[in-house]
């Protein structure tokens, strides 16, 4: 059965680190002499206060989790991160519905940057960087971060690990994952020290620079302006964010052997990343002959906004530069599809993910040369490594299992009296954990604030199941999860 005094202690020392979050953004409301410092220092003294009775219920617990207790720990961690994460905006007075305060701390944690705040620009800069933390705390995962830092905290932190970890395959760098962790993080660190100091030299504060970089490399798209970096009106912001975009949509493992060892060419090796790479030149072109074509864009401008929506939408970011709803519907089809297919496993972005699309495509590949030859036995290799036929069924499972999800949930919202495009775009943009929308109701610039509350409610949950790989979640609502055998 359930361990419950591992997992009280474990959610313990979450909300510790949470709290530690909460004193960052207390410290940073007091320094902008924001009014929302009261509403930090309360939600601080909550968070601590919670977390030392989960302690107290755990004490003594054994410092083992079962295969079902790291994916009831793991669950349960982003639920309670969401939860307190209200406590800001609901305690400043700022928002003042717990399923708008709830919906967007989901959407933060997630880094799916779906807003349901109509003027962002009117909160004070405590709780605006609140919001960019939340999301450069998610982009790694929440476990993640604490296995970093605390590696002694969660025990059995290899399942912990599994069931928070994106794509069909763990790759690891060293033997120990606390090193990982360690290794992986300071990829994301350097990326995002290095966004910020490009986006300073083009011409941004340091604070506008901090909340902009945190957003970005989590592949997020949550922002300080209403008209996000389209605000700043300038292309070399432009270019800066597709690059660092895409560099947080490649495989952190991946990255990390490629450029210590100042060897970028080796990322072509995967077929992973050429697939994300192609995929993202290809549409990026087709996007901007478009526009060049239909809506008397120049060439650079075509360009620019071309590969700037593909990256942000592919890597699942939301950042905007200009208003895809104004473009041509042909358009939209190709970015539904970067919404779908999503970058990289063991990056900080959503979708389905390029490997498995690369492991679909093979499945196919195969298929073919069956029919041709009955007798013959086909392997499945990805870069080399040949697929069991367990990951091969794992594969047909999760995409059985996204697409019947989309269906359900865009079913669900076009019967609530939602149009045709926003249910189904929201839908993949939840579960993808994408941000904007295509559609005429509920455009990609615009928040998602006149959505229903059951449909917030289900966009939350649809948030979690793509943010979590969909199976760590749903095996908990299975009734064979909490049989005793």
């Amino acid at each position: 059965m359930i361990n419950k005094k591992i997992i009280f202690k474990i959610l313990g020392s979450l909300l510790f680190i949470e709290s530690s979050l909460l004193l960052a953004c207390l410290v940073m409301a007091v320094c902008m002499h924001g009014d929302d410092t009261l509403a930090f220092l309360v939600s601080l003294l909550v968070t601590i206060l919670t977390g030392i009775v989960l302690r107290y219920y755990g004490m003594n617990a054994e410092n083992t989790l079962s295969r079902r207790d790291a994916y009831l720990v793991v669950t349960l961690s982003w639920l309670l991160f969401s939860l307190f994460g209200t406590l800001p905006f609901l305690i400043s007075g700022y928002m003042t519905s717990f399923t708008d305060a709830f919906f967007e701390n989901m959407s933060g944690f997630t880094t799916t940057g779906a807003t349901v705040i109509d003027d962002v620009e009117a909160l004070p800069d405590g709780l605006l960087f609140w919001r960019s933390l939340t999301q450069w705390i998610g982009g790694l995962g929440i476990v993640f971060f604490t296995i970093a830092l605390l590696p002694s905290t969660v025990g059995g932190s290899t399942r912990v690990f599994a069931a928070e970890a994106t794509g069909p395959f763990k790759s690891k760098l060293h033997p120990r994952l606390s090193t990982n962790a360690k290794w992986i993080w300071s990829v994301y660190l350097v990326l995002t020290l290095g966004c910020m100091a490009s986006y300073m030299a083009c011409g941004m504060n340091w604070f506008e620079g901090l909340n902009f970089s945190m957003t970005t490399t989590a592949t997020g798209g949550f922002s300080i302006y209403n008209t996000s970096t389209e605000h700043f009106n300038s292309p070399a912001m432009d270019y800066v964010t597709t690059l660092f975009c895409f560099l947080s949509g490649v495989n952190f493992p991946l990255l990390y052997f490629s450029l210590s060892k100042f060897r970028p060419f080796h990322l072509f090796k995967s077929s992973e990343f050429r697939l994300y790479f192609f995929l993202v030149l290809g549409l990026s072109l087709f996007i901007m002959v478009e526009l060049m074509a239909r809506n008397g864009y120049g060439t650079e401008h075509a360009f620019r906004s071309g590969i700037f929506q593909v990256v942000s939408f592919i890597t699942t970011t939301g950042l905007f530069n200009d208003d895809a709803g104004k473009w041509p519907h042909v358009t939209w089809v190709a970015l539904s599809l970067c919404m779908f297919i999503g970058a990289c496993s063991g990056s900080t972005s959503g979708g389905l993910k390029c490997v498995r699309g690369v492991m679909l495509l093979k499945v196919v590949k195969n298929e073919f040369r069956q029919m041709l030859h009955p007798n013959a036995s086909l392997p499945l290799r990805v870069d080399g490594n040949n697929v069991p036929p367990s990951k091969r069924v794992t594969l047909l499972a999760f995409f059985t299992s996204y697409l019947m999800l989309c269906l359900i949930c865009a079913f669900v919202m076009i019967a609530a009296g939602i149009d045709n495009t926003n249910a189904i775009t929201i839908t993949l943009s939840s579960i993808g954990n994408v941000g904007p929308t295509l559609g005429t109701e509920i455009g990609p610039t615009m928040s998602w604030n006149d959505l229903p509350a059951f449909a917030k409610w289900m966009c939350s949950f649809m948030m979690l199941i793509g943010r979590l790989e969909i199976f760590s979640v749903l095996v908990i609502l299975t009734p064979q999860f909490w049989t005793r055998k």
